[in-house]
């Protein structure tokens, strides 16, 4: 993470503090001036607040102090084309603290569009996370009507921002409890025109289902029926986590009905495993019916966790259709490498492989680190 913390650096910071300096010249902004230092220690997160604290503190010195004043400031400064990048991100985080501190209720709706104003130089969907958490209703009405918009940013903006496990934002309660508020949004834009749109789609789709599997597949199920050239790659990348579970109802709609196969025994090339390093395994597969049979070929890996138990992780290996009574061998290499988002520890591993969303077969290995 430590080339993301310098996306936010004392340089971005102080090219802001000029910004804001032109757009409005009678301010003060010695909290700003201050909020470039003793960066250095501080994650994307921690300089984002320091800096979002230090704009709300400056905009509040302002002589009519309030958001109405500071939204104008901001929107002045947006004028500047060089605004621009993750500076961005305490900026739309102190815009949103100023809209929900205020009495005016025009303010929320206001702070909601100029995120959308901004969102084409730096994606606002972190700092909408509070508004949505305030008054989701409220919130989902007004971003419903994005999903129009003729910049491609913000429909995105429509579909990320209300993602139910947005990676790292503020989780929304009601984005979980109520896994259909966000569906009209899906709905409008699972067609988009542009592909940055229809990624998020899928993205958003996936976070479903991680709570409610049955609406997920309802609306693929929905989108198959009215699709476009790209609706069946939106529905394949949504129902990725479904399908790599088996679950299924989306295991059917891919085209995965269950089959009748054989599986050999799943050879390793080696049974330890030293790390930084990778394990080899092969095995056939083979269909005993007699129909041809399309399969979703995963493979499971058991990794040992700290307290001595296993926790597995689901790797896509291939889809293949075979013909009655036909075989084939496949096989891969699976890395062990140090990850920031895994932690492995030594002991005792396993793989099994998983056809249709059934497991087949177990092969033990040790890992070393």
């Amino acid at each position: 993470m430590g080339a993301m913390n310098e996306l936010i650096n004392r340089q971005s910071v102080g090219v802001l503090a000029g910004i804001l300096v032109t757009a409005a010249p009678a301010a003060r902004w010695p909290a700003l001036a201050g909020a470039g230092t003793g960066l250095a220690e501080l994650s994307l997160r921690q300089r984002t607040d320091q800096v979002s604290a230090a704009l709300v503190a400056d905009l509040g010195r302002l002589s009519d102090p309030g958001y109405a004043t500071a939204a104008r400031v901001l929107r002045k400064a947006l004028a500047d084309p060089g605004l621009t990048g993750w500076i961005l991100w305490p900026v739309s985080e102190a815009a949103v603290t100023l809209a929900l501190e205020s009495d005016d209720a025009r303010d929320f709706g206001d702070c909601l569009a100029f995120l959308a104003e901004l969102t084409p130089r730096l994606t606002g969907e972190f700092a909408i996370r509070r508004l949505l958490a305030r008054d989701p209703d409220a919130a989902l009405q007004a971003i419903r009507t994005w999903t129009g918009h003729p910049d491609e940013h913000v429909r995105r903006l429509a579909s990320e921002g209300t993602r139910a496990y947005l990676p790292w934002a503020v989780r929304v309660p009601a984005l979980v409890q109520r896994p259909e508020a966000t569906l009209p949004i899906l709905d409008a834009l699972y067609r988009d025109p542009s592909e940055y749109v229809r990624r998020s789609v899928a993205n958003h789709l996936n976070d479903l289902a991680r709570h409610a599997p049955a609406v997920v597949v309802s609306t693929a199920a929905g989108w198959l029926a009215a699709p476009d050239a790209n609706t069946a790659w939106v529905v394949r990348h949504g129902l990725r986590t479904l399908v790599k579970k088996g679950h299924p109802e989306a295991l059917a709609l891919q085209g995965f009905e269950p089959a009748s196969v054989a599986v050999s025994e799943l050879r390793l090339d080696r049974i330890e495993v030293a790390m930084p390093g990778d394990l080899g395994f092969e095995f056939e597969i083979s269909n005993s019916g007699s129909e041809p049979a399309r399969l979703a070929v995963d493979y499971a890996v058991h990794y040992r966790k700290a307290n001595g138990s296993q926790s597995v992780k689901i790797f896509k290996l291939t889809a293949l259709t075979l013909a009655p009574g036909e075989t084939r061998t496949l096989g891969k290499r699976h890395a062990f490498k140090p990850m920031t988002t895994r932690v492995h520890h030594p002991g005792l591993h396993a793989l099994e492989l998983q056809v249709n969303g059934l497991r087949h077969g177990r092969a033990e290995f040790n890992v070393s680190t």
